[in-house]
């Protein structure tokens, strides 16, 4: 199966929105950007394989699901706790947003470990979409889902 029918799946098949899960908090998931964002500036910095933590984290909150992600849960708790955590959200248009983490931390992991420093291109676009996350509560991801469904409406 080629890399380009796996994202055609993806995007298409029925893994790729949901509507089934609980909705997230919103100062949850930007404080989740604003560690990627810090993940992403410690692997230019220090290591690009730092990145491989995004691939994981991206994996798990975007195919499974952000309530299996040991670590949202851990802030989610923290946050509530505090009384930070803001306002629900959409979990599908978050775990969208993942599922592109996901698939530009990976590409940057395949560069680098094929000796290519075209590995930085997907790390510095995902600093700039996730300081839009953090800095002014801006889904770039979440937009593009929004706009997905106002063309194109779930059938059910």
């Amino acid at each position: 199966m080629s890399m380009l029918s796996v994202f055609i799946y993806l995007f298409k098949g029925g893994i790729m929105l949901r509507f089934d899960l609980p909705p997230v908090w919103s100062n949850v998931t930007r404080w989740e950007a604003f560690v990627n964002f810090l993940v992403c500036g410690a692997a230019l910095v220090f290591s690009p394989w730092l990145m491989a933590i995004l691939v994981v984290q991206g994996f798990i909150r975007g195919f499974v699901g952000h309530y299996k992600c040991p670590l949202h849960r851990a802030w989610a708790r923290l946050f509530e706790a505090r009384g930070w955590a803001g306002k629900k959200e959409n979990a599908g248009a978050k775990m969208f947003a993942n599922k592109i983490l996901f698939i530009a931390s990976t590409v940057s992991v395949a560069a680098y470990a094929m000796g290519s420093d075209i590995w930085k291109i997907p790390c510095l676009v995902l600093m700039a979409f996730t300081t839009l996350e953090w800095a002014f509560s801006f889904c770039a991801a979440c937009s593009v889902y929004g706009l997905w469904y106002s063309r194109f409406p779930p059938k059910m």
